[in-house]
């Protein structure tokens, strides 16, 4: 049996869930979020709790158990509290600027690159620290993807430390050319 699996989702107040034979379909006060689960897995509400169950012990579905309960977890917690990733830039001349849904970057190409965030994500600058892009949302999945979108522009660099990175993120350093004897 899945450790994670076998956990009960509770439901916390403000959320209503509907599900039905293949999907489940998770409202709060940030949004709507639904989800179709694979064959051989049925979820079922009790008592104020949704639980995941496997129809066979077959390889395929065990591996589906934990990963469907991660993910309805993940839809209530959205709904409710929201998903958030921080994004910070380092280097000289790099910048971005949020305009609504869309956020644009100077980072050193000879032209500025801009993004438009998916439905339902939303990109802000920090309001202290100026090279902190905040991207938040209520499915995880999405603000995970957009947030390694922008990263993906400009990958930290081993040697000054440049690029865009996850505010936390430690860069290994590599020691640069050393003066010959």
């Amino acid at each position: 049996m899945s450790r994670i699996g076998k956990l009960p989702v509770a439901i916390v107040s403000g959320v209503t869930v509907s599900i039905s034979d293949t999907s489940i379909e998770v409202k709060g006060p940030k949004g709507n979020l639904s989800f179709d689960f694979p064959g051989g897995i049925s979820v079922k509400e009790e008592d104020g709790f949704i639980v995941v169950e496997r129809s066979s012990d077959d390889r395929k579905t065990r591996s589906f158990h934990g990963l469907v309960r991660s993910i309805i977890s993940n839809m209530v917690e959205g709904v409710t509290k929201g998903h958030e990733k921080q994004l910070e830039i380092i280097g000289v001349g790099y910048r971005a600027t949020a305009k609504g849904s869309s956020i644009d970057l100077s980072l050193g190409f000879s032209h500025p690159v801009s993004l438009k965030a998916p439905d339902g994500v939303t990109v802000t600058m920090h309001e202290k620290e100026k090279n902190v892009i905040i991207i938040s949302g209520a499915d995880k999945q999405q603000v995970g993807e957009f947030a390694a979108n922008i990263r993906k522009l400009k990958k930290p660099e081993p040697y000054k430390g440049k690029g865009i990175r996850y505010v936390g993120e430690y860069v290994r350093r590599k020691a640069g050319k050393s003066a010959a004897k």
